[in-house]
């Protein structure tokens, strides 16, 4: 009986491991005012965890004002396609 729970429990957490990944916005907090990212519009284009997450899925161990300018902003003027401008993305 005890192994059926757990595979139970596994898999609900497995279901829904994936919804809570998919978020639609992320709001970041940043020193220089509210940065909202679209979680979700960003894994429908790119397609690729990877390109952000060392580990597809989990959390950035890294995330900060220096590595969100060097792989957010040099991805978005990499691919001519997204915000670049501090207020862009920076909101009071």
């Amino acid at each position: 009986m005890k192994k059926i729970s757990a595979v139970v429990a596994m898999f609900a957490v497995t279901a829904f491991a994936g919804a809570a990944l998919a978020a639609d916005v992320i709001e970041l907090p940043a020193s220089m005012g509210k940065v909202s990212f679209p979680h979700k519009k960003h894994q429908e284009l790119l397609k690729d965890c990877k390109k952000c997450h060392e580990k597809a899925p989990g959390k950035i161990a890294e995330l900060g004002k220096d590595w969100a300018h060097k792989t957010c902003k040099g991805c978005h003027t990499e691919m001519k396609k997204g915000p670049v401008g501090c207020k862009d993305c920076h909101k009071k």
